[in-house]
């Protein structure tokens, strides 16, 4: 892994978050990679209940300022950063007051999920992908993990197709268990459709449940890693059927060798 570029784009990372699968992976996979000498990059959502004083972000003028069309809505990016202690990791947050200046990240406190979830979504992708050109770093593979950040592949393939910085990048997504059930917006795949992504990519967002999203996510993937030792029967199905180089589920203790190993053959 020695000097390649890596991407790491996920909704949660210890730790800003609690410690789940995909907060925990999305910070155990980028460290290991550090250490190996690669150039990481850690892009995540800068919810209202993580502690900027505590975590010390601060905003990065040079990288903020511009806005982001999202359903014909003009929605301005601000873009803050935090030094992961002892690691030298440094973790871009994306962030915007209408979307996640709220002090949760997905749900409310009875558990449903917020309306404009969908939105937020559309918002965490194309707010990476401008902030990474914003840099003009160019990654060799960029990593997905969580459902929020899902359409990340997508709009990089279709949104973003003629963006050179991206031609040699490989997209890995981490496909975890369940994370909500019944479904976003449902005028989801309209908002998407707006920004002249192909139809017949996102049909299958006219249902925006969490198995259809991840479906897109396998969709637009060069290859695929379980984060979960139980996946959704039809999305591992689906998975299967992708024919796409797949990592299966490695305990937290085998999972950095079998990792290391995965990424250089199939990706680099």
């Amino acid at each position: 892994m020695k000097d390649k570029r890596i991407l790491y784009v996920s909704s949660e990372v210890v730790p800003y978050l609690p410690e789940t699968e995909i907060s925990s992976m999305s910070f155990e996979a980028p460290r290991l990679v550090n250490q190996q000498g690669g150039q990481i990059r850690i892009f995540m959502p800068r919810y209202g209940n993580i502690n900027e004083r505590r975590h010390q972000l601060h905003e990065v003028i040079r990288l903020s300022g511009i806005n982001l069309v999202i359903n014909d809505l003009d929605m301005p990016l601000i873009i803050k950063v935090a030094s992961i202690p002892k690691e030298r990791i440094q973790v871009y947050f994306i962030d915007n007051d209408e979307y996640f200046k709220r002090k949760a990240t997905l749900t409310d406190e009875d558990g449903n999920l917020f309306p404009d979830n969908d939105e937020r979504a559309i918002f965490f992708a194309k707010g990476v992908i401008e902030t990474v050109k914003k840099l003009n770093w160019s990654p060799d593979v960029i990593h997905v993990h969580g459902w929020l950040a899902s359409l990340l592949p997508v709009y990089l393939k279709e949104y973003y197709k003629d963006e050179p910085l991206f031609n040699e990048s490989k997209i890995v997504t981490s496909v975890y268990s369940q994370s909500f059930n019944n479904s976003l917006n449902e005028d989801m795949v309209n908002k998407v459709k707006f920004d002249n992504i192909n139809e017949d990519a996102i049909k299958i967002l006219e249902k925006p449940s969490y198995t259809n999203l991840m479906k897109v996510a396998i969709d637009y993937s060069d290859a695929l890693i379980y984060g979960s030792e139980d996946i959704p029967e039809d999305l591992k199905a689906y998975t299967e059927a992708s024919n796409k180089p797949t990592l299966e589920y490695k305990p937290k203790d085998e999972f950095g060798q079998a990792y290391t190993a995965f990424i250089n053959e199939n990706l680099i």
